[in-house]
């Protein structure tokens, strides 16, 4: 049977995967937690193939779940695969450690070592607690994957709003034309009031992405931060890719598999790594989607580093328009997080004064708190 090594601690491996899981916005509660380190004794002890099912059966709580959870685990035990399929057992795990170039070595192989227990091989935890404040721009090959695996389980999400639509319930406005139909089926008897109340609805996400030339390090990993965002609320949300031209990737986002969507959208933006014209882009979505609804009381957020050819006054006014439209307005620069940083760019200082949040975007870390403004917009 596969098993940890004697000189890691089993239960602070659970409990670091537990928390790598609660900081992309999953909800990883206590008795769940609980629930896993039970089930591990239960399966057995703390093999391979025992944290894998008793955390699948207990941190997942539908099918949607199991393929970040499948992704989290790779990610965070560092598997060679990079993803578990649902038939994976202990015996047929290969699992690798982190080198210390932050790359994937192959696990040793008891067979090479004759002294060595059988069965037995080494599990570490991966770099991901390290990883998740590097900037995207400077990770290696290995760690610009598993980061790209945890990008998979933000879920951004907007707070609920109240919509005009209603439904019934026991407290609030009466309905009379419900109570009226209920009295009428009873021969004119009336015998109670029907009411209703409005419904709840999560708020409209609009992410704008740079994909111009100055943006190349930060765009695969924006463009990944926007597929889970679609995957995680399909119909309250909108991408786009703006640079010399403005371009609606929704329905390439759509797909579930992440290099599928990520495909899809390369081959349906025409200005990929190009220039940057902001204000013509920004007045282009907001004459065609964003005054015909898309933006109206939704969460808008704008990707970019503000770099604006020539007089950013006409930025300055489109931000105003956008700002006036939207509930809330996000700025999201991937220079925000690095030491030293002021907002020099002559686009970035016009943009300023018409933001509800300005912050960083370099690294997952930053990502993460982006979920977290997101939620609380």
């Amino acid at each position: 049977m596969t098993q940890f090594a004697g000189d890691a601690d089993p239960s602070r491996l659970l409990v670091g995967f537990a928390r790598t899981l609660r900081r992309t916005g999953w909800a990883v509660t206590p008795d769940r937690v609980q629930a896993m380190t039970a089930g591990v004794a239960a399966l057995g002890g703390a093999t391979v193939g025992a944290v894998y099912w008793a955390g699948r059966l207990t941190l997942c709580s539908g099918p949607d779940d199991l393929a970040r959870y499948d992704a989290a685990f790779a990610a965070y035990f560092g598997s060679v695969s990079g993803r578990i399929p649902s038939s994976w057992t202990a015996a047929a795990v290969r699992v690798s450690l982190p080198t210390i170039d932050g790359g994937l070595a192959p696990a040793a192989d008891p067979h090479d070592d004759p002294e060595a227990p059988s069965g037995v091989i080494r599990l570490a935890a991966s770099r991901a607690e390290l990883l998740r404040h590097r900037d995207v721009a400077a990770l290696s090959t290995a760690e610009r994957m598993q980061v790209r695996q945890l990008l998979t389980l933000l879920a951004p999400d907007t707070a609920p709003r109240r919509s005009r639509r209603r439904r019934p319930s026991r407290r609030g406005e009466v309905d009379a034309r419900r109570t009226v139909r209920h009295t009428v089926r009873r021969a004119g008897e009336p015998t109670r009031l029907e009411r209703r109340r409005r419904r709840d609805k999560p708020r409209r996400l609009v992410l704008l992405l740079d994909v111009s030339g100055s943006m190349t390090p930060y765009a695969d990993s924006l463009l990944r931060f926007g597929h889970a965002a679609v995957r995680r609320r399909p119909s309250s949300t909108e991408v786009f890719t703006i640079g010399t031209r403005l371009t609606r990737v929704t329905p390439e986002l759509r797909h579930r598999d992440p290099e599928a969507a990520l495909q899809a959208a390369a081959r349906a933006i025409p200005d990929w790594h190009g220039g940057t014209r902001l204000a013509d882009t920004l007045r282009a979505f907001l004459l065609r989607w964003g005054q015909r609804g898309v933006a109206r009381g939704a969460v808008v957020v704008v990707c970019s580093d503000g770099w604006e050819r020539g007089d950013p006054q006409p930025l300055a006014d489109q931000l105003d328009r956008l700002s006036r439209l939207a509930y809330r307005l996000v700025w999201v620069n991937p220079h925000r997080g690095k030491a030293g940083y002021e907002p020099l760019a002559a686009g970035m200082a016009a943009a300023l004064p018409y933001l509800d949040e300005f912050v960083a975007g370099h690294s997952l870390a930053a990502l993460e708190d982006l979920v977290k403004v997101i939620s609380r917009a």
